[in-house]
């Protein structure tokens, strides 16, 4: 079976600290740990795995809120958003939960910085965006992109539920004003902004495809063109890391595609994996639905 085969793969390919890296037997990252235990939630034969993964992924967060990016990292990281999704997957609203939140909450994306202003006042801005809006970036002290603020708006979501402040919600419209604007004219994502030097840039198949997971249920956006856009790239057989998101992003909306091919064979790419068991029909998609909380 197609689900099967990744789920096996994924046991396989645990590291002996209980987390998993980009490809087996290379050492653990966060991102890969996070996407693997998402796939194996709920299955039989992982219950052990997820534990062993599970203290690891807790081992892994900083005094200040902060997950690192992997054990040998000892900087916050993006990915700090992709452990509070974990938490609220596994129903673990502690203490832990709650700073990763107040740090997601404290960081911006550095659109308005003086270099910008100067660019504006002198009527040479190359972007064109509201500088107003912040979203999220890669690294704290850097500008928003549009994936970190994708991820953190999906988990931010999901949290609402369980950390009920007036903040978490500003933030979150902000990160959806921040997302529709860098929308490109074709309906898409591109990487950080839709328009630049008067051009309008093209959008991107894994781009738009979060995009559109992170903005489901937004009150007030139309996504018709979007939605459009997503189904023709799945049509246009895009690479696997972007055919694995935009099946989880399709099915999340009901839309039809076609099952997944029982006969194609497992990569050895640990992430890609994991995204393939997430997104096909039986797999837990659902778990990336920024509107279901449990």
């Amino acid at each position: 079976m197609y689900l099967r085969s990744r789920l096996d793969f994924l046991l396989d390919a645990q590291n002996s600290d209980g987390g998993w890296g980009y490809f087996p037997g290379k050492r653990s990252w966060l991102e890969p740990t996070v996407y693997a235990m998402l796939a194996l939630d709920g299955d039989g034969q992982a219950q052990g795995a997820l534990q062993r993964a599970w203290k690891a992924v807790r081992s892994w967060q900083l005094p200040e809120g902060a997950w690192r990016g992997g054990p040998q990292v000892q900087e916050p990281h993006w990915t700090t958003a992709l452990a509070v999704t974990l938490h609220v997957a596994r129903g673990q609203f502690d203490q832990p939960f709650r700073a990763g939140v107040d740090w997601l909450l404290k960081t911006i994306g550095a659109e308005e910085n003086f270099w910008a202003w100067m660019a504006r006042w002198l009527k040479m801005q190359t972007i064109e965006a509201d500088p107003s809006l912040h979203g999220w970036p890669w690294t704290s002290g850097t500008s928003s992109w549009v994936e970190p603020t994708v991820h953190t708006l999906i988990c931010l979501r999901k949290a609402a539920t369980r950390y009920q402040a007036k903040e978490l919600g500003l933030r979150v419209e902000m990160g959806e004003k921040f997302l529709l604007d860098r929308r490109c004219s074709d309906g898409g994502w591109n990487y950080g902004n839709g328009r630049a030097f008067r051009v309008d840039l093209p959008s991107f198949e894994e781009t738009t495809a979060l995009g559109l997971l992170a903005l489901q249920g937004t009150h007030g956006a139309d996504l018709r063109t979007t939605l459009d856009r997503a189904q023709a790239f799945w049509k246009a057989g895009p690479s696997p890391l972007a055919r694995a998101w935009l099946s989880i992003s399709l099915r999340n909306y009901g839309l039809p595609i076609e099952k997944c091919d029982q006969a194609q064979a497992v990569r050895s790419d640990v992430l890609v994996t994991a995204l393939e068991a997430l997104g096909c029909e039986d797999g837990r998609y659902r778990l990336l639905n920024p509107q279901v909380t449990t």
